[in-house]
């Protein structure tokens, strides 16, 4: 397929199945390889569209810093390149905060908006403790082998099977972006001024889904981005840490498919 544009900058993307579009934005360092446990349950009844963020996997990685608005305007070109006028949209931790910006800005694309463990930004978020926050800033300098595993202990419940946590360590050491991307990535999510002040204009359905036990965004992020929306559904899920839809699949899977359809045109 066709790399989406924006303003010189190439953006891969890739789209599955049939159906209404529903557009996947994943978070800090990562690639759509990680979707791979939610791609094919939703490619299966709906047109599923994957991109890779800027500095990630198969798109172009220009100088840093980035920004939340910037990555926005990058999904909103795929959404373009893939003939999407408008389409449900699901973002992931920083995939979350692009796809929050995505949705204010161009609310007319947006069917309906899912904010998976993720935060409202600036100063009303709740920031991980000190030594969460420590692990995820050496990230910058580490290794990718080592830049894999580093944040293991604070996004995955203590709970998940060993072999399901090392299937995406796998992905992430094979797909791993460059230390200068990731932290370009990085800075955005820290320089952004967030949304706060500006959720209560959203009128499309929107899910917000958190873990219970999420180290990296802890819980009480969900909960702000709920009540800054006053029609939004909230699903907390227990025994799920930050990578929620590999801790606990089927109840992610339910909770997803079961907004989608509620969301979707009779």
């Amino acid at each position: 397929m066709p790399d989406a544009l924006n303003a010189g900058t190439r953006i891969y993307w890739e789209a599955h199945g049939q159906g209404e579009p529903v557009l996947l934005i994943m978070g800090l360092g990562a690639t759509m390889a990680l979707w791979h446990r939610v791609t094919p349950i939703l490619s299966d009844k709906y047109r599923t569209i994957l991109l890779d963020n800027r500095g990630a996997g198969r798109s172009d990685a220009p100088p840093g810093p980035y920004s939340i608005t910037q990555m926005a305007d990058d999904a909103l070109a795929v959404l373009d390149a893939a003939g999407a006028p408008k389409a449900h949209v699901f973002g992931a931790s920083m995939g979350g905060m692009i796809a929050q910006e995505l949705a204010l800005n161009h609310p007319e694309r947006v069917r309906s908006l899912i904010l998976g463990c993720t935060a409202v930004g600036g100063n009303a978020a709740v920031l991980a403790d000190r030594e969460v926050g420590v692990a995820l800033a050496s990230r910058v300098t580490l290794p990718p082998h080592q830049a894999a595993r580093v944040m293991v202990p604070y996004t995955y419940d203590a709970s998940t099977p060993r072999e399901r946590v090392e299937e995406d360590v796998a992905i992430r050491e094979r797909t791993a972006i460059s230390n200068d991307a990731f932290n370009a990535q990085y800075q955005a999510i820290r320089s952004w001024p967030g949304t706060l002040d500006r959720l209560g204009a959203l009128a499309m359905p929107v899910l917000v889904i958190h873990g219970e036990t999420d180290r990296l965004v802890p819980p009480e992020n969900g909960r702000i981005l709920a009540r800054a929306i006053p029609h939004s559904k909230l699903v907390m899920i227990p025994h799920a840490s930050h990578i929620f839809f590999t801790d606990q699949p089927e109840a992610s899977q339910a909770a997803i498919l079961s907004f989608l359809s509620s969301s979707s045109r009779p």
